[in-house]
């Protein structure tokens, strides 16, 4: 929830901040490589274009298979009502890697499927997305992986995948010290598998939050968080969740720990100094 940009890229520079925000995942705790997973992302607005940039650096590990993600995001930006409308473009360079580590009935000389020394490829990937967000809501619909790219050296073929995110700040009884913030993440991937992430956090006087995320099929997730102003100008976030899994792996996972860390910082242009000059006052 608090990382939208990387599967939208219109949400770059949305928030006209300049934003960064760091992830680390380690999924699955009890399990000899188990995934592990850290995300690097910055985006922000360029008013004199009416747009945004942004971009991702993603790292994951499972097992054998190695992941690298970079992408470059930009967003067109539209004033719609009291919110920000955005349509929004990513191109990267995905990168699959397999070890040759693996434990098989039959040494690896002889199993043809195991390559010797290992073997990696990459693809170039496209995504696209549409955003809106306002003071009090946001609303996105994305997709990645539209190129479908076949690397063919590891036997992989990515799959385009689909994505609905939405989110509300409701200040109950209309007092901002106290703001509920439902939201949803709506994932396909174009075939019979969809997952849903229902969440709800309560934010105390802008400054700490508790919540709560549950993953159909997968976990429930509670979660904590800090975030105060250094400055009048910036906001930093620092967040923790734990994964408590929900399906058959409970009985073999001690769960799933991730941290959050983001900045933003507002970019205000200096103003223009005017000058006035008048042959009086030589």
């Amino acid at each position: 929830m608090f990382d939208r940009l990387s599967i939208n890229p219109a949400v770059a520079g949305t928030s006209g901040q300049l934003c960064a925000t760091a992830l680390l995942r380690q999924q699955w705790s009890g399990f000899d490589g188990a995934p592990k997973t850290a995300l690097l992302n910055t985006h922000m607005n360029i008013n004199r274009i009416s747009s945004g940039v942004g971009l991702s650096f993603y790292l994951d590990e499972l097992g054998q298979q190695k992941t690298t993600f970079a992408k470059l995001h930009y967003s067109f930006h539209r004033k719609i009502g009291a919110g920000t409308f955005g349509i929004g473009l990513s191109f990267g360079m995905l990168t699959h890697r397999l070890g040759n580590n693996w434990i098989a009935r039959q040494s690896p000389a002889l199993d043809e499927a195991i390559p010797a020394a290992g073997a990696d490829d990459f693809g170039l990937d496209l995504g696209a997305g549409l955003y809106y967000v306002a003071p009090t809501f946001w609303l996105g619909i994305s997709s990645t992986h539209l190129t479908e790219v076949k690397m063919d050296a590891v036997s992989i073929q990515t799959r385009r995948h689909y994505f609905v995110q939405a989110g509300y700040d409701w200040a109950i009884k209309g007092d901002k010290k106290y703001v509920l913030q439902p939201s949803v993440l709506v994932k396909n991937d174009g075939g019979g598998s969809t997952q849903f992430d229902l969440n709800a956090t309560f934010l105390y006087n802008n400054m700490l939050w508790l919540g709560v995320s549950y993953r159909t099929e997968d976990a429930i997730a509670p979660m904590l968080g800090y975030q105060f102003k250094p400055n009048e100008k910036s906001m930093l976030k620092i967040g923790y969740s734990y994964d408590v899994t929900t399906s058959r792996l409970k009985n073999y996972s001690s769960g799933s720990h991730e941290v959050m860390l983001n900045y933003c910082v507002l970019l205000q242009k200096k103003p223009d100094t005017q000058i006035y000059r008048n042959v009086r006052f030589l």
